[in-house]
């Protein structure tokens, strides 16, 4: 069991030295949280359904050479495919003890700055849980050089070394694979999104092409919290937790992840909402503790490769 959060002096004994103390709390920052807003949650699930989910995927039915029929002949049947994936819910949760003495003597009620601080944590906890479900999509593209780079799409592994940090002229390249190698259709309305490390974007603002798309962008058309400019309809939006997207990938740690996605890249299952719960407490009430719990899961809806089929690709390194 952790150390509970006790009250102890801090001098041997006689009256505190430091009589004044500030009348506010501070808290320490966290890195921003933004993964969340790009994920629905999966509806129809819930308490009492399991603790698995089947996700039904209808995939394209195969284009003929020629769909022309000859006379009296009869029109072919071809077969619908189907296609599923399960995403299975954990349990997650963390706490943090406090005693009575606590309570009572300190000027500060504990309930306060530690319920404040365990929702930070708990954000910062399921936003990595998020980017790991982005982040194991099947295509992933390495940059080496100022333009150029390697895609590998074998079961979610990079075995290329990026030697260069994403610039415009990789947006473009990425931007064009979506639309014409894997035929994905746009998150909102005609545009992708694209979650840049605070690195991945630095290359791409450093580069004198993309002030030439920014210029058309007044601060009102930004649509998500984060959102630095729009690169031919992706939407770059930029990640400072490091936890979600690294700033260290390649050569010399030259280079930022980033992940680009369409339509229903990651959804969310919950059979619980995360929610700050209250302990029973202990030794006849002395000793008590707050704590935040979930079951839940994120999962890729495609997660695939095909044609039509993938969604997300991701800018990294091996």
């Amino acid at each position: 069991m952790a150390a509970a959060f006790q009250w102890i002096p801090d001098v041997p004994n006689g009256v505190l030295r430091n009589r004044a103390l500030s009348d506010k709390m501070r808290y320490a920052s966290i890195a921003q949280t933004k993964a969340l807003q790009f994920v629905k949650a999966e509806p129809g699930f819930g308490r009492g359904q399991g603790e698995t989910i089947t996700i039904a995927r209808a995939r394209n039915i195969a284009v003929p050479t020629s769909a022309i029929l000859g006379r009296n002949q009869k029109i072919p049947i071809d077969q619908m495919p189907l296609a599923q994936t399960t995403i299975t819910v954990q349990k997650y949760g963390r706490a943090v003890e406090f005693d009575e003495e606590t309570e009572v003597l300190l000027k500060f009620n504990p309930k306060d700055f530690i319920q404040k601080s365990l929702i930070k944590q708990m954000k910062l906890v399921l936003d990595a849980i998020c980017f790991a479900a982005f982040k194991g999509c099947q295509i992933r593209f390495a940059p080496t050089s100022s333009s150029g780079g390697v895609y590998t799409t074998d079961a979610g592994t990079t075995s290329q070394v990026a030697s260069s940090n994403v610039t415009v002229a990789h947006v473009k390249n990425l931007r064009d694979y979506l639309v014409s190698t894997i035929h994905a259709e746009p998150y909102e309305g005609d545009d992708f999104v694209g979650l840049s490390a605070t690195k991945a974007l630095r290359g791409v603002k450093d580069d004198t092409e993309f002030m030439s798309w920014r210029q058309y962008i007044e601060p009102e058309m930004a649509f998500y919290r984060g959102e630095a400019g729009m690169i031919e309809h992706i939407r770059l939006v930029e990640i400072v937790n490091g936890a979600g997207l690294s700033g260290t990938k390649g050569t010399g740690s030259v280079l930022g992840e980033m992940v680009i996605f369409g339509e229903d890249p990651v959804v969310m299952v919950e059979a619980i909402t995360p929610e700050l719960r209250m302990a029973i407490p202990g030794d006849f009430g002395r000793q008590k503790s707050i704590a935040w719990y979930g079951m839940l899961a994120f999962g890729e809806v495609w997660p695939t490769a095909n044609d039509g089929e993938s969604r997300i690709l991701l800018v990294t390194s091996s």
